[in-house]
């Protein structure tokens, strides 16, 4: 069967809107038709007449298929947005979200015109953090450790086509330590959900994303925050700053954490979404 761009593109947006809502039907159908034929919002007016062939018709046949049994379209595609670049993600890394942009956004903020800071960026995952921060800060000297081999690979494949200057290492963050006073940023975006709140979350999350990237047991939701808070006393310097995206159902929880390991001026910074979601903190070591 034969259609033209805007046969198929109406159909596409017809078939996701019971899915995802009118408005995310739409961006998804632009991702696809930028993903197979390279098009942005203009090129799909301007070739709207155009026939697609037999190839295309069946591979968006396919995404849509994939995107009926729960698959996060990123995956498809191989790939998601994030702080104006174009990431590859794989099921090894977690699609990178929107909070999280607000997380960089901060720390590029409070960087001010502050230059050749040192940034550590635990759990990389597809480099997101990590890479923006590179491009967006002042010549910094940026390291990111993920306990993953998969997903170090997708991140080292994303610094090097978008440039960026970043210094990967796979260890197991409960195994390794900086050097002393090594640090000015440490950021993090780490396991944070409990087991027990598996029952609300989302099929596409549950069943596609990295669970290892996601989950921490019932009984220690800081477990990784307070690995990277103790590993901040020594690694930081003075007045060196820590960023955490955070569960706020925890969040008291962990600002009571850095304080009572010394950190100063903890912050509970809520999202877009008016949700506590990130915390900062500064070491001062009161010499």
């Amino acid at each position: 069967m034969q259609m033209t761009l805007e046969e198929r593109y109406r159909l596409l947006r017809q078939e996701l809107t019971p899915l995802f809502g009118v408005g995310e039907a739409t961006s998804i159908a632009r991702l696809i038709f930028h993903a197979l034929k390279g098009w942005d919002t203009t090129g799909l007016v301007v070739h709207a007449p155009d026939m697609l062939s037999p190839f295309i018709l069946s591979r968006i046949d396919e995404i849509v298929k994939r995107l009926k049994a729960g698959e996060p379209i990123q995956y498809i595609l191989g790939e998601g947005r994030f702080y104006g670049m174009t990431l590859k993600v794989t099921p090894a890394t977690l699609i990178p979200r929107q909070e999280t942009e607000e997380l960089v956004e901060l720390i590029v903020n409070e960087a001010e015109d502050r230059s050749d800071l040192r940034v550590l960026d635990v759990g990389t995952g597809s480099g997101a953090i990590a890479i923006a921060l590179s491009r967006n800060l002042r010549f910094p000297e940026v390291t990111a450790i993920d306990i993953s081999k998969d997903a170090l690979e997708v991140a080292e494949e994303n610094a090097r086509i978008l440039h960026a200057r970043v210094r990967f290492i796979q260890k197991d963050i409960f195994d390794w330590e900086p050097a002393s006073h090594s640090l000015d940023v440490i950021v993090s975006n780490p396991p944070y959900i409990c087991d027990n709140e598996k029952s609300d979350m989302e099929r596409n999350v549950l069943e596609y994303e990295p669970h290892e990237a996601l989950f921490v047991p019932d009984e220690a939701p800081l477990l990784f925050y307070r690995r990277i808070a103790d590993i901040g006393c020594d690694a930081l310097v003075e007045g060196g700053s820590i960023y955490f995206e955070i569960n706020p159902l925890y969040a008291d929880d962990l600002r009571g954490m850095l304080e009572q390991k010394g950190y100063e001026d903890v912050r509970l910074i809520d999202d877009i979404s008016h949700k506590k979601r990130f915390a900062a903190a500064i070491l001062r070591r009161n010499i």
